[in-house]
């Protein structure tokens, strides 16, 4: 299979590099960590371990997000653009596997060709052209409306044929918000504290995660989507201690100064929860305090 991973940081490498060992991948990416593997190939460590030689590069032509499939993998803010550049490849398929609920907003690039996806892998870039794998989880892709659909099988199995733990999902909806859940319980928490994904299983960092996670699920309610407040803290907690070690990827953008994606995140819980009237005071409060702190060390 023909498949461009648009985006890849630490996730799209680590799930890049993998596919790379059984497909034709194409990864989009920054240099210098593009040019390094395009001239010495991609090196997964960690929890898993390849060595493999995708296509990178930085400025991909129309010819090169021709496939049979794009995984999304940019930041969610980025995701406009991103759907805009694959328009000019129209790739058969588009599967986001970016946080927050990005597949609306690729599907007013990309009409019915988009897929909604969820990753729960831990993932670190160690350096321009290695990527290490901080924990092992699973990835969920399925329509955006919910139900069973060849593309999303086929999907799936391009995946699971290069050892990703993959399945075709006929709930994405509740899984969308599931995903939502478990960012706004980790991401914020993690960021704020500074501390590792595992801190908000056990110990006082839990408490907030569990508040978000719980609010994120009585939105999701108001959507029509059926998530439960024990099923949203239970996904926190099991992604936590899948990717103990893992330092989010909000906490790595505020380490390094970056923009980080509470809009897509704790602003859309607190934006949706108000259209329906639900209160989201915590994570109103997170995303408050992350506002704050981008004002003063992000340059805009």
């Amino acid at each position: 299979m023909e498949i461009v991973v648009y985006g890849a940081g630490a996730l799209g490498s680590l799930v890049g590099g993998l596919l790379a060992r059984e497909h034709h991948v194409t990864l989009v990416a920054r240099d210098p960590h593009a040019r390094r593997v395009a001239g010495q190939g991609l090196r997964v460590v960690g929890e898993l371990d390849a060595h493999t030689r995708p296509r990178a590069t930085t400025d991909p032509t129309p010819a090169d997000l021709s496939a049979d499939l794009a995984l999304v993998t940019v930041k969610a803010y980025d995701a406009a653009a991103a759907g805009r550049a694959l328009a000019a490849g129209d790739p058969d398929v588009v599967c986001s596997l970016s946080n927050g609920l990005t597949e609306e907003t690729l599907a007013a690039e990309l009409g019915d060709s988009v897929l909604a996806g969820a990753a729960t892998y831990g993932a670190e870039l160690v350096g321009p052209g290695e990527v290490r794998c901080t924990g092992v989880g699973r990835i969920h892709v399925g329509e955006l409306d919910g139900g069973a659909s060849e593309r999303s099988g086929r999907v799936a199995a391009a995946l699971r044929e290069s050892g990703l733990d993959c399945e075709a999902d006929p709930e994405m909806p509740r899984r969308r918000w599931e995903k939502l859940a478990v960012n706004a319980g980790i991401n914020a928490t993690t960021a704020l504290a500074r501390v590792p994904n595992g801190a908000v299983v056990d110990g006082p960092g839990g408490a907030p995660a569990r508040r978000a996670a719980r609010e994120t699920a009585r939105v999701a309610r108001a959507e029509g989507v059926d998530l439960t407040e024990d099923a949203a803290t239970a996904a926190v907690e099991t992604v936590a201690s899948e990717t103990a070690r893992n330092r989010s990827s909000m906490l790595r953008d505020v380490e390094a100064g970056r923009r980080t994606e509470l809009e897509a995140i704790h602003g859309a819980v607190v934006a949706r929860g108000d259209e329906h009237g639900v209160a989201t005071p915590t994570n109103r409060t997170l995303a408050a305090l992350l506002r704050a702190w981008e004002s003063e060390h992000v340059d805009e």
